[in-house]
């Protein structure tokens, strides 16, 4: 799971929220026995043979490796939906893929790879098989479940079916990485993260700094949450833990702790053991005391020759840091930055000292890079771009107002260069996995080719010379070389893309070199010694100089004057702008990486290079080749027993699901039955079903009961029959804002009570119900590095309902229609606190029906959560809560609601628990608001407040199923009324 841009979880949304879009409009499948590729064949249809061979090639040398010997076809999904390169993989209920194809993240050289289809193959497929391989009692449930059981809500003991099934599932991320990134390394002959540079510079600055080093616990209750990096710690620590395991022991032990065979142990730790006789903790803090000894000698070696003063501008670490950019007139560096506790923005720097200003946020950032940034000195305009993990926007901003405008969206453009000769601005833009360098001439609303490299090879951090007549860039050949490259915008305007070829820096690639202000010479940065140091370029000279000597690392040149030059440093928590005289030095020590210390300690690594893919004949593999067949293929992924809940008697039952591979239609089916006398013989049967395609939902359901109506207080299940339909469309995706409509259409029968209300009953002569519903939902909500709830920003909500309800009362049938409306707008803003934030969050309704009827009502109360629930545990902030009254105790037909919510600091756990169950983080807030409801009826209005508490543990079990313990107090008072208390336990699962 190549990180590029943030996560798996990215990908895997991604598919979620574009895959059934594609899917209406046409998808192909190409299968072969072990695999079945998905893609849009208006698009893609060019890749598919390549990127199957690039997985048959993969999958080959895995079977072999890990004596593995697939089931079941591999679905892979290959989207064009990101503006670079990311992939995921889930096992449960089938082994899927989803590919992002567009080029990689070049930033600091933090993913070194090949051709990029190939090394995600390379890289995914090793957690298709060690999350599938299955051994002993793990074949005894699959066969049992009918399937591999993928954990739901809707039933918590499918957590435990699932881990029958797939227990090396549970097993944290840096596990799953930290194999897959050492494979995909030695299967390209030693290009990736286990021999990569930025790696090294990791370890070799916490050594240098005296840094913590987190343990297997820490890593993931606070390692891979509050740290710049984030998720990209599982893959660093991951990746650095094997890799000593390699070196000190072998490359094969590491397989026989992975691979899922005959006589091993199910939950890896356990196997960990087995295989290397003592604790995963023991050898982890042997690790750690061999890395201290290893980098050190590192640092010996760059002390050889002299290191690089430099003058630090920022007090603090900024994080993840985009390309600088200078205006001389104000001596101000702008730049993007992304660190923990602030949301992701452009800043202006004083070169010469003084407090950083936020000049506005950047929405979508991206880790590392977090947006691309171009400057207009004689205009005083910024020029950069918005969602950095997705399609790009571009825009401008004004620095000194903070005034922002969309200049073009979705134009998927990057790497941005401002000609000051022209006005006109460069850039990259990456679509259907091709890079291809555009030139925008002013105003800038819109973008011309200039040309486009064919797919593998990619162009990146662009510079124009003051003049306009050179521009400057990195290109990445398919094998994985880069260079430093020049070409003329005189030519390239004529189609010339004839360029030079400045300077070969061997295994190492050019990065972020740009034109110093006289446009004589470049400079940019070069791990070439190992370690990242500023390199200066000469046209004059036509010769390459190093200018620093760094121990953990220089990057993003910027030359400010001819005695200043602005560096970025690295630090443990991001990086820091620092000003470097630009002396050449005399000399650079090379430092020794752990990747060449395994290959040379244990050659074996070197046999894994695998052949080219060229090599697999994919056609004759080839079974199918056409449309994917979404009805054709829909089959049975598991079915497995399940208890639920009927007012207050248990029930117990089967639960079937059916869908097709990539679940574009998915069915799932429940029979229970209550054996309690406490209930009719006629309510014992309990039938649920459910049928999703696209966003349609289709539901029907008989004496409907639930999982969590067995702990209360809140009840779900009704007596009774109902059957629905529910549309739900994203009018428009750009994160983070998010527009939804909703509509539902539903028909219900022999209720008792109310469908929303559990503690109402119906009125007096009710026979059947039918309720429409239409609602719209915006959010535009955002949070810092390290957070755990929303930091700013608003989000509204409008719903209009109406209720048609048939009464048969003494044989007279009659039907009354009862329209609803009501409306949240809910705004925040942080605080200086760390993560901590304050929320106004209002509500209004009303209904024009008669007051006595329970259907022409509103109902409050309570905080909402039930002892163990599935939905969000901070329920008081909906609409219809009232923490410290009872559930649906306040009644009105029009009201109006606000409440004051003040999130506190979380605190954070390092070692609270163990690696299979552990606790991450305390968050708490206190609330307070009112509520007054029959505001036009002075007799039935009521008005009342409310105060209270809530703090919510997040506790993580199975190593990847997450649990959050919530316990509140609140209470309630109001006019002629007395005070009333409350008192909230809730586990929330998953």
């Amino acid at each position: 799971m190549k990180l590029g841009i943030l996560a798996r979880a990215a990908g895997i949304a991604a598919i979620a929220l574009f895959l059934p879009l594609a899917c209406r409009a046409q998808i192909a499948a190409l299968e072969t026995k072990d695999l079945r590729l998905i893609y849009n064949p208006g698009t893609l249809r060019f890749l598919a043979p390549y990127a199957s061979r690039c997985f048959e090639n993969a999958l080959r040398f895995h079977e072999q490796l890990f004596q593995y010997t697939p089931t079941e076809r591999v679905n892979v999904i290959l989207d064009d939906f990101s503006d670079f390169g990311n992939a995921g993989v889930w096992v449960n209920p089938r082994n899927s893929m989803v590919v992002h194809i567009a080029p990689g993240n070049f930033a600091y050289e933090t993913g070194p790879s090949n051709e990029r289809i190939n090394f995600t193959m390379n890289h995914e497929v090793v957690h298709v098989v060690a999350l599938d391989q299955a051994a002993g009692m793990d074949k005894f449930f699959r066969a049992l479940f009918r399937g591999k059981v993928r954990e739901t809500n809707e039933h918590p003991e499918s957590i435990i079916y699932s881990y029958l099934c797939l227990p090396r599932r549970a097993a944290p991320r840096w596990y799953h990485e930290g194999i897959a990134v050492f494979l995909e390394t030695w299967m390209a002959g030693g290009i990736g993260r286990a021999q990569g540079p930025y790696d090294e510079m990791v370890f070799r600055s916490m050594v240098r700094d005296g840094s913590r080093f987190y343990d297997p616990l820490g890593l993931e209750s606070e390692g891979t949450r509050v740290d710049f990096q984030v998720g990209a710690n599982s893959y660093l620590y991951g990746t650095r833990f094997m890799s000593y395991l390699a070196y000190r022991y072998s490359p094969e032990s590491l397989i026989r702790w992975v691979a899922r065979c005959p006589g091993s142990s199910g939950y890896f730790a356990s196997q960990f053991r087995k295989v290397y006789g003592l604790s995963l903790g023991d050898a982890w803090r042997n690790w750690v005391q061999w890395e201290h000894g290893f980098q050190r000698a590192n640092l010996d070696s760059i002390h050889l020759h002299p290191t690089t003063p430099y003058r630090d501008v920022s007090s603090h670490p900024l994080g993840s840091v985009s390309r600088a950019v200078f205006d001389p007139g104000s001596r101000t560096i702008y730049a993007g930055v992304d660190y923990p506790g602030a949301v992701a923005s452009i800043v202006a720097i004083p070169l010469d000292g003084g407090p950083i200003r936020r000049v506005r946020d950047v929405k979508g950032p991206a880790i590392y890079f977090v947006c691309s940034l171009a400057y207009d000195p004689k205009e005083k305009t910024l020029y950069y771009t918005t969602d950095n993990n997705d399609w790009r926007d571009l825009c401008s901003l004004n620095p000194a107002t903070g005034r922002s405008r969309v200049l073009i969206k979705n134009c998927r453009i990057g790497d941005l260069a401002f000609n000051q000769h022209d006005r006109s601005l460069w850039g990259v833009r990456h679509f259907n996995g091709v890079s291809t360098l555009v030139r925008m001439p002013y105003p800038y609303n819109d973008w011309n080719q200039v040309y486009s490299w064919p797919f593998g090879y990619d162009i990146y951090d662009i510079d124009v010379s003051p003049d306009g007549r050179l521009l400057c860039g990195s290109l990445a050949a398919i094998d994985g070389s880069r260079s430093l490259r020049a070409w003329k915008t005189e030519t390239l305007a004529q189609g010339d893309t004839t360029s030079t070829s400045l300077y070969d820096f061997g295994g190492s690639g050019p990065a972020s070199f740009v034109f110093s202000p006289d446009g004589k010479s470049l400079y940019g940065s070069s791990y070439y010694s190992g370690v990242s140091n500023i390199f200066r370029w000469s046209f004059e000279g036509d010769s390459m100089s190093v200018m620093t000597n760094g121990e953990t690392g220089f990057f993003r040149p910027l030359p400010v004057s001819k005695d200043s030059l602005v560096v970025f440093r690295y630090t443990g928590q991001g990086f820091v702008p620092s000003v470097i005289d630009p002396k050449p030095v005399p000399d650079v020590s090379a430092i020794t990486f752990l990747g060449h210390e395994i290959a040379e300690k244990h050659p074996v690594v070197k046999s894994w290079i695998i052949p080219s893919p060229l090599r697999v004949n994919i056609d004759s593999l080839t079974q199918y080749d056409g449309l994917y067949r979404s009805f054709g293929e829909i089959g049975l992924a598991s079915m497995y027993p399940m208890v639920e809940g009927y007012k207050d008697v248990a029930a117990f039952g089967m639960r079937v699901n059916l869908s097709d591979p990539i679940s574009v239609n998915s069915i799932d089916l429940s029979a229970s039955y209550s054996p309690s006398h406490r209930i009719e013989e006629k309510e014992r049967l309990h039938l649920a079903a459910a049928f999703r395609r696209y966003e349609w939902t289709f539901q029907g359901k008989w004496n409907y009961a639930s999982f969590y109506d067995l702990f209360g207080p809140t009840k779900v299940g009704r007596k009774g029959y109902s059957a629905g339909a529910t549309y739900k469309h994203s009018l428009f995706i750009d994160p983070p804002r998010m527009f939804e409509l909703m509509t539902a259409l539903t028909g219900y029968g022999g209720l008792e009570v109310l469908p929303d209300a559990q503690n109402v009953a119906t009125s007096p002569g009710f026979d059947k119900l039918v309720t429409w519903a239409g609602q719209l939902n915006f959010r535009n909500t955002r949070s810092s590095l390290g957070s755990v709830d929303s930091e700013k920003g608003y989000k509204w909500m409008l719903n209009a309902t109406t209720h048609m309800v048939r009464y048969d009362r003494s044989g007279s049938v009659a039907w009354r229609g009862f329209p609803l409306a009501f409306g949240t707008f809910d705004i925040g803003t942080p605080l200086p606190l760390r993560h901590s934030s304050l929320w106004l969050r209002s509500s209004a309704g009303y209904s024009p029906g008669d007051p006595a009827d329970p259907f022409a009502n509103f109902y409050f109360g309570g905080f909402g959560n039930n002892r163990v629930d599935y939905q969000d545990p901070r329920r008081y902030r909906e609409y219809a809560s009232f923490p410290g009254v009872e559930l649906d105790e306040i009644a009105g037909t029009n009201f109006t609601k606000s409440l004051l919510d003040w999130n506190l600091p979380p605190i954070g756990f390092r070692r609270l628990g163990k690696p299979s169950f552990y606790a991450s983080w305390l968050r708490t807030s206190l609330f307070g608001g009112g509520l007054v409801t029959n505001l036009d009826r002075s007799p039935d209005r009521e008005t009342l407040g409310t105060v209270g508490i809530q703090s919510d543990l997040r506790l993580t079990v199975l190593v990847q199923q997450p649990l959050t313990l919530s316990w509140g107090y609140a209470r309630a008072f109001g006019k002629n009324r007395r005070r009333s208390d409350e008192w909230m336990v809730s586990l929330k699962v998953l």
